[in-house]
């Protein structure tokens, strides 16, 4: 097993004290190593709200950037919708009006629109949160620019299929993706779907999608994201491994001069003079 941590989300029920009021917290659980990691609230009316929003703070600032900064971005733009700073036809990707009219933000504002916000905005902003959480800090930790790569070449490919199917929005296809691409890294983790049943985790992409035809939704979205999660997959991680194989996706480097941590080197100070080697000059007497 690639990864041993299994996440599991779930609710808390802390009873407020001096209340009859119970608050519902969600919580993720982290089993890892034969061990279980959790956070427990006591929560009180007064000093333990300022006590949960520092919590809440510190946790966003321990995201890791790209999914910080994707998952700002996705409900910024759904809240901004929300309260009628835009409109979703301000956002829908139209290659005529960005080509003709220069509105070149519909490049990037359809990949951060899910509809009103409700069940499926939460159900897709969490599954971004959690698998673009530990693709980065999983498969991609230290390699910030080839995760960036990633979502360039993967968004690129969304964008040319939408052109000749008239697709609008791409957030759903790429939340699948990433866990289309997760799941391929992770394929042996244990997994539960709502605690009916467990599957192994390269399965997910396809439970998803049986998911949205249980309960009426369009699976095109879905397939889109998980035809391009596999054409990434497979070059960068099966087909250099084949007896012909080469890597053909190779990240710019420009973007691991922006991203990436310069490599360490070793750099040696020639301390001790040529000659004296441990600072003693021997043999000095008997040059005298």
């Amino acid at each position: 097993m690639r990864n041993s941590s299994l996440f599991i989300v779930g609710i808390l029920k802390c009873r407020i004290s001096r209340s009859s009021e119970v608050v519902q917290i969600p919580a993720v659980l982290q089993v890892g190593k034969g061990k279980l990691y959790h956070s427990r609230f006591t929560f009180q009316p007064t000093k333990n709200i300022q006590t949960l929003m520092n919590l809440l703070l510190e946790e966003y600032n321990h995201i890791p950037f790209v999914t910080k900064s994707y998952t700002t971005s996705c409900v910024l733009v759904t809240l901004a919708v929300q309260i009628d700073l835009l409109s979703p036809f301000q956002l829908y990707f139209n290659p005529g009006l960005i080509v003709s009219k220069y509105q070149l933000w519909r490049i990037f504002t359809n990949f951060m629109y899910f509809g009103s916000m409700g069940f499926r905005f939460l159900f897709n902003v969490v599954f971004i949160y959690r698998y673009c959480r530990m693709l980065e800090e999983g498969s991609f930790r230290g390699r910030t620019a080839d995760f960036i790569f990633m979502f360039i070449f993967g968004g690129s490919l969304m964008l040319f299929v939408g052109i000749f199917f008239n697709l609008l929005f791409f957030g759903t296809s790429f939340t699948i993706m990433l866990v289309y691409i997760w799941s391929r890294c992770n394929p042996s983790i244990q997994m539960t779907f709502f605690g009916l049943t467990t599957f192994s985790a390269a399965y997910l992409p396809w439970i998803l999608v049986a998911f949205s035809l249980l309960v009426g939704n369009p699976i095109g979205n879905d397939m889109v994201g998980i035809a391009i999660g596999h054409i990434y997959y497979f070059l960068e991680k099966v087909f250099p491994l084949q007896s012909r194989g080469f890597k053909i996706l190779r990240t710019p480097r420009i973007l691991k001069l922006l991203f990436d941590d310069p490599p360490e080197t070793a750099s040696y100070e020639n301390i001790v003079p040529d000659g004296q080697p441990g600072g003693f000059n021997f043999g000095a007497e008997n040059n005298e």
